[in-house]
């Protein structure tokens, strides 16, 4: 299996220019020069046949994400691990009666008490009853503990797999992009796309944003 993940990522990656690899640590999407960013492949499926899930490889066709759900269905909790199977981002629903789908985003593991944990990241979806959202605006992204200026905005389409993530600043800080191109006899549809993270912005980060996208809108 992770055989066909390697070659999937080359074949995904061949027909695009070399970029240079930064280091991405931050999640405040201060440095933002479009000449450097990183692009992971994103496959809809874990590693683990009894499970539902993502897999993510980068370009050389090393592990680099994962998410493994037993649960299925809508899931009341998503955990983002590395390669190796640490925990990196717990992401949870809101217990509180809201209409609007929300989650919050805690930095590692966290236990089933986590009253004492911080957020870090309020994601809220964005519900547009008259139909009037000329933006294509999908979700709001806040930092606690104020919910009323949002510090990113997550833009476009995810059925489509067109999607953009837009700091405060008016800059694009992640895309994900849709592999419609056939090669070497694989054909990639809406379970392998493309995330394009720019330099200065959290992989990682952008990789929980992704997940919470599937769960608002799958």
């Amino acid at each position: 299996m992770f055989f066909f993940l390697k070659s999937l990522s080359r074949s995904v990656h061949d027909d695009e220019e070399p970029q240079e690899q930064p280091e991405l640590s931050k999640t405040d999407g201060g440095s933002n020069d479009d000449g450097l960013c990183t692009s992971l492949t994103v496959w809809r499926k874990s590693l683990l046949i009894s499970c539902n899930g993502f897999t993510v490889i980068d370009s050389n066709g090393n592990l680099v994400y994962r998410v493994d759900n037993y649960m299925g269905g809508r899931p009341k909790e998503l955990v983002l691990m590395d390669g190796k199977g640490n925990s990196i981002l717990t992401m949870r629903r809101c217990k509180n009666l809201r209409l609007v789908d929300t989650w919050v985003i805690y930095g590692g593991e966290v236990g089933d008490h986590c009253t004492s944990e911080k957020p870090i990241f309020y994601v809220k979806k964005c519900i547009n009853i008259l139909h009037t959202n000329k933006s294509n605006v999908l979700a709001y992204v806040y930092r606690p503990p104020s919910d009323k200026r949002y510090a990113y905005t997550i833009e476009g389409s995810y059925s489509h797999r067109s999607c953009k993530v837009v700091n405060e600043k008016k800059r694009v800080v992640a895309e994900i992009k849709r592999k419609d191109a056939a090669s070497g006899g694989i054909c990639f549809g809406l379970d392998v796309f493309v995330l394009i993270i720019k330099a200065g912005f959290d992989p990682g980060f952008a990789m929980a944003l992704v997940l919470l996208l599937d769960q608002m809108f799958s």
